[in-house]
């Protein structure tokens, strides 16, 4: 896989460091279930997830690492936070960016519960009117929901300043932080969030099947699932500790040593040097992208703040078949679609196209956006001017 050249970074990082895997198999080898078990291998894997949680707390600004529960991916910590705090009767305020991990969830307690949702427009760099938002609030407003960063845009919105806003509303505040754990400095306390979803597998350098939810100590969310924890075994009703009372089952073990793998890879380097890194390398796409005709950039414009994300549309062509020759004939790996976010291409006129999605990560290099642009002159520069 030497050749080829992997700009999907938004949906799943890869390649993963090496200690990642490492970890993994030392965890593997190990054979034990957290919490299931007195003796040394049981304790030892149990090490292993209050290692992983004290460093995510860490990072995120989380005063108690208790308040971390781990998920399968930010789908699940999205739905837990949803679905644990909303009763029939409330009212959502969230935006068009949002995934469909946000949009379903509502969509489904709008149907079941009757509750009311309110999607605020975007404009063409994906910046919400915080003005917008503050007069959408209603007496009823029990959550604000948002993206830090658009999976389709890129943009990024001010978290800090809608969480001011949400907070002297007296709502709850919950960040989806798919596009952005990582690579953007959070600090739930400073920018006032009480509920923070993120993914293991992205920006955190983790395996697939990681992730995890801060909940405020403030919040005592619905557990998703009920079951079997190691503790208050005694008790028919779920625990009321935490983190067990969100964790029921087996915990992927295996998985969150890479995970704690991965994070302390991120801290080693820095996210505002990641950030930084990701910036240079969206920035040379885009102008490059710039100077074959036909090409319409989405998101932020060139030298405005982003993630790591360049979505484009092509005049007359259709995304998959982009995606699908670069593919085919260069060995580069982009995303083309939808991007579960429809509100999002509706917001910027591509909902009938769909939009080509290059993302990059920590290990792309400007050789990497080279063979992209190269690729993309050759296909679509070259034979328009010609």
């Amino acid at each position: 896989m030497e050749d080829f050249v992997y700009l999907d970074h938004a949906a799943t990082s890869w390649p993963k460091p090496p200690e990642v895997a490492a970890a993994m198999m030392s965890a593997l080898q190990s054979g034990a279930n957290a919490g299931r078990g007195n003796y040394s291998l049981a304790m030892g894997s149990g090490r292993v997830l209050v290692r992983t949680r004290s460093v995510l707390a860490g990072l995120f600004g989380v005063s108690n690492a208790q308040d971390i529960a781990f998920t399968h991916n930010t789908t699940m910590s999205l739905n837990m936070a949803i679905r644990g705090t909303l009763k029939a009767g409330d009212h959502v305020i969230s935006t068009m960016t949002e995934h469909n991990s946000v949009r379903r969830p509502l969509e489904y307690l709008r149907k079941t519960l009757g509750i009311k949702v309110d999607y605020l427009k975007v404009d063409h760099e994906g910046q919400l009117d915080l003005q917008e938002l503050e007069n959408t609030f209603q007496p009823n407003t029990k959550m604000v929901i948002c993206n830090h960063s658009s999976n389709l845009l890129g943009s990024i919105l001010p978290i800090g300043d809608i969480g001011d806003i949400v907070k002297s509303q007296g709502a709850v505040f919950l960040v989806d932080a798919a596009q952005s754990a990582g690579s953007i400095d959070i600090d739930v306390k400073k920018m006032n969030i009480d509920l923070l979803a993120f993914p293991g597998h992205k920006g955190l350098l983790g395996p697939q099947g990681t992730g995890g939810l801060y909940i405020s100590p403030e919040l005592d969310l619905e557990p998703l699932m009920y079951g079997g924890t190691g503790s208050q075994s005694e008790n028919s009703d779920q625990p009321s500790v935490r983190p067990d009372r969100y964790e029921a089952g087996t915990q992927n073990t295996v998985g969150i040593a890479g995970l704690l793998a991965g994070v302390q890879k991120v801290q080693s380097l820095g996210t505002k040097v990641i950030h930084e890194r990701e910036w240079v390398l969206t920035q040379r796409l885009m102008e490059g992208l710039f100077n074959i005709p036909g090409i319409r950039i989405l998101g932020p414009s060139l030298g405005a703040l982003r993630t790591g994300i360049v979505s484009f549309v092509v005049d007359g062509e259709e995304s998959a078949n982009i995606a699908h020759r670069l593919d085919r004939d260069y060995k580069i790996a982009v995303r083309a679609g939808m991007h579960c976010t429809p509100l999002a291409h509706k917001a910027v006129d591509t909902l009938e196209s769909g939009a080509v999605r290059a993302s990059v990560g920590v290990d792309t290099t400007e050789h990497n956006i080279s063979r992209m642009l190269a690729a993309m002159d050759e296909l679509y520069g070259n034979a328009r001017s010609r």
